[in-house]
């Protein structure tokens, strides 16, 4: 399987590497949240845009993303618009979803962005080509607020992914009971052992789903998400208890 090494943190091997989000309204709000993780162990960040009031002006959104770099040094970046029916704050037309990624890769302020799964096909093959051409790497994702798919749905999805040419692959989805979270589960198995050449996540949300989000070591997700200040989906837990877990869990292994 493929490893992406950012900076000192390698993707795709050893424990899950923990993203942290921001979600800031305002550019004073962003730069509090990128400020505050200085203390913090966190390995990626995930810029949440659609959260920022001035998302839609696109000379505001590159601002506030220089602002960001400069605290955030050599930390890796996720840009990512969340759509509403993916589970965001805001509505966007496609040609203004591709053409503000397109803007954001080309400036090379980011290390990943996400796109999601179920945008144009045509036009999610063309922004990775460009992205890739600017050495930014695209996280290809899906967003289940309702329910939990089939496995073998959840496998399709995560394959397409691959299909495509994103980097990594990525699906979310709600449980509504327990069978919910071992399915999706039993799927990130499944597509570790015989169908992933790449790093991929998964993740079961809510509290019911916590368990999801601290064995991807032993299922195969790749990258984790924790809370700093304010969480960007339901079940996040703050970065030092997951890391805590996280060790447990590693450690203890091979035992």
């Amino acid at each position: 399987m493929k490893t992406y090494k950012v900076n000192n943190i390698v993707i795709g091997e050893g424990t899950p590497k923990i993203c942290v989000p921001i979600v800031g309204e305002t550019m004073k709000e962003l730069i509090e949240e990128a400020m505050n993780l200085e203390n913090i162990a966190y390995d990626l960040v995930e810029w949440r845009v659609d959260f920022f009031h001035k998302v839609f002006d696109l000379e505001e959104v590159l601002h506030a993303l220089r602002e960001i770099r400069k605290i955030l040094k050599d930390a890796p970046i996720i840009f990512t618009f969340r759509t509403a029916k993916e589970g965001g704050e805001k509505e966007i037309s496609s040609s203004t979803y591709f053409e503000l990624n397109k803007r954001i890769a080309e400036s090379r302020l980011v290390d990943f962005i996400d796109v999601e799964l179920f945008q144009e096909e045509k036009s999610i093959r063309s922004l990775i080509t460009f992205a890739h051409e600017k050495d930014v790497r695209i996280i290809a994702s899906n967003h289940d607020f309702e329910k939990t798919p089939s496995e073998d749905d959840i496998i399709h999805r995560l394959k397409k992914a691959q299909y495509l040419g994103a980097d990594i692959p990525k699906i979310a989805v709600m449980p509504n009971n327990n069978e919910d979270v071992l399915t999706l589960l039993s799927a990130t198995n499944r597509m570790k052992e015989y169908y992933a050449d790449r790093p991929f996540i998964t993740m079961s949300m809510k509290g019911m789903g916590l368990i999801s989000r601290i064995s991807g070591e032993l299922f195969g997700s790749a990258i984790t998400f924790g809370s700093a200040k304010k969480s960007s989906a339901p079940g996040q837990i703050p970065v030092a208890e997951l890391r805590q877990l996280l060790s447990v869990i590693s450690n203890n292994m091979n035992d």
